[in-house]
């Protein structure tokens, strides 16, 4: 099953899709930047752990049973104190207990609420034809309703993940576009090519989603995540 622990435990358990949180933990330990998330058990451990990362920060709902993560009230967004920080604690609980009364809960993912930076997507599926690829986009509308994205098949190389960013039509907004800020793109591509090594290693996923990463003048970082495993 590859070095991640993780992969075992999820398949032990009959899963095949990870929870955000796990997703996470396996990316960052494949030196892929994701934003700082931590598991908390309790509202105690989530107001420490908020103080530790600094206000505003974000809380989810960790659970193999709950995939959309926002229509079932398992998100807050923007938290900026303590006792913000506890009543959404207690309020995604309620909300995902009433709507999923048999789900599995980890607990509640708190992490950094980061600006908003230009949105990214990178993701990997198996291709029937030419096995793993890989996608890149970017997100919002753009991904959602004019689907410019670009793909090539695993492995790439810096030349091919350069020339996925450059190919796609948004590519001007990328470069600072109307005084925009710029996107750092040497970290896009190495986002890229460390996916590409990682599904190369990691034969038994069969799809990996991160969306949004935030693209910033001087880095990019991954928001949110997801990992679907083959089922045996």
């Amino acid at each position: 099953m590859g070095k991640f622990s993780i992969f075992d435990q999820v398949k032990r358990e009959g899963r095949s899709i990870l929870t955000e949180f796990e997703s996470k933990k396996i990316l960052k330990q494949a030196g892929i930047s994701v934003v700082e998330t931590r598991l908390a058990k309790t509202p105690k451990e989530a107001v420490s752990l908020s103080q530790k990362m600094g206000f505003p920060v974000v809380l989810k709902i960790a659970s193999p049973d709950v995939i959309h993560k926002s229509d079932s009230g398992g998100v807050k967004l923007s938290l900026s104190n303590v006792s913000e920080v506890r009543k959404a604690y207690d309020e995604i609980l309620k909300k995902v207990k009433k709507q999923y009364p048999g789900a599995v809960i980890h607990g509640i993912s708190v992490q950094k609420m980061l600006r908003p930076g230009t949105e990214v997507i990178v993701g990997t599926s198996k291709d029937p034809q030419f096995g793993p690829v890989i996608m890149f986009g970017l997100g919002g509308i753009f991904v959602e309703l004019l689907k410019d994205v670009s793909f090539r098949v695993i492995p790439v190389e810096r030349k091919d993940a350069q020339e996925m960013i450059q190919e796609i039509k948004g590519y001007p907004l990328l470069k600072g576009y109307r005084g925009k800020e710029p996107a750092d793109i040497s970290s896009l591509v190495n986002i890229i090519l460390k996916l590409s090594r990682f599904i190369e290693e990691n034969p038994q996923i069969k799809e990996l989603e991160l969306n949004p990463i935030f693209a910033y003048r001087n880095r990019a970082v991954a928001i949110d995540a997801r990992i679907i495993l083959e089922k045996d």
